[in-house]
């Protein structure tokens, strides 16, 4: 399946996970994260970039940035290519360092910013890295110990985070350290690295369908949202386009396309109608705006008739063969 397009706008904030190749160790001591914390912090001073959390692990680090006015592509290529090459020096190795395509995650920042900071900075705790929250208060290689005032990493947006918690920064590093505290205690947070369908994707309750994207960790508007900002209305690559669904359905119905798209309220056109929605938002996953431009109804419209045409879609053997080889991977029922 061809590669997913990034979503590398300045501006959103970024979830980025960095693996070494075949899961193998790309820190092997204290130098090697010297070494890599130093050429992060010049990068993030000079490609304009705020680093709002950060932690090293043994064989992949976590980083939370916020690209200012450049692409993060610009900034990750720096990074990963001048560490590999002097890692490889300094170890007389040869060959890849890390995966061949680092994870980034575009993350609504209003609902998921905090979040995000305390799974990032308990990393090295759960891992074992520390023993305790009181060593990862001195632990210097994730930005928890910056935030504690414990360290500093130019370029790390410390002052933004604290201030979320108070305004005097004593009291704000204490109320900042019980967040922390709580959320070791929560147990470790899957759905905040999860793919796309756990996620954003909501099919069930009455709050409906939301669009969703293995790409973006947030709500369904702010999905759809990206999408309008990218230009990426259609459906994920290698699904079926949606001109080509509507064909195949009105071919099951016996129906006329015309008529389909018209909005007559027909009971079998009222029920192929419900059935192209369903499969095109909530099968395939294309976005609830597209669709309704092309029925001329609205969205919310879509959301009603979607709910319709699960029902229906049941009952037709012939409608899931539209799903079952059309969709990509990452669209398929877990």
């Amino acid at each position: 399946m061809p590669r997913t397009a990034r979503i590398d706008i300045p501006g959103l904030l970024h979830h980025v996970i960095v693996r070494g190749i075949n899961r193998a160790d790309i820190f092997l001591g204290e130098d090697d994260k010297a070494l890599f914390t130093e050429r992060l912090a010049k990068l993030l001073v000079t490609t304009d970039t705020d680093c709002l959390a950060w932690s090293l692990m043994t064989n992949h680090f976590h980083l939370l940035l916020r690209p200012r006015t450049t692409k993060l592509a610009v900034l990750m290529r720096r990074l990963l290519t001048g560490y590999a090459v002097v890692f490889n020096l300094r170890h007389h190795r040869s060959g890849h360092l890390f995966q061949n395509r680092y994870k980034s995650i575009v993350c609504q920042e209003d609902a998921y910013l905090l979040e995000l900071v305390r799974y990032i900075h308990l990393n090295p705790l759960r891992a074992g890295l520390v023993d305790s929250l009181d060593d990862l208060d001195t632990y210097a290689w994730s930005g928890h110990a910056v935030n504690m005032g414990n360290s500093s990493l130019d370029g790390q947006q410390s002052d933004e985070i604290l201030e979320m918690f108070a305004r005097k920064k004593q009291i704000a590093r204490q109320k900042y350290r019980r967040f922390i505290a709580y959320g070791f205690a929560m147990g470790k947070r899957n759905e905040l690295v999860g793919g796309g369908l756990r996620r954003s994707r909501k099919l069930d309750g009455a709050e409906g369908f939301e669009a969703y994207d293995e790409r973006i960790l947030g709500s369904g508007d702010f999905v759809e949202q990206l999408w309008q900002e990218t230009g990426d209305l259609e459906a994920p690559e290698s699904a079926m386009p949606l001109p080509e669904l509507a064909r195949e359905i009105t071919r099951i119905f016996d129906i006329e396309l015309t008529a389909l798209l018209q909005g007559s309220r027909r009971k079998e056109l009222i029920e192929a109608r419900g059935v192209l929605c369903f499969i095109a938002t909530r099968k395939i996953g294309m976005s609830g705006v597209v669709v309704a431009k092309t029925l001329n109804i609205s969205r919310s419209g879509v959301l009603v008739a979607a709910r319709r045409g699960e029902a229906i879609y049941a009952k037709f053997p012939e409608l899931h063969k539209l799903v079952s080889t059309n969709q990509p991977n990452h669209l398929r029922p877990l």
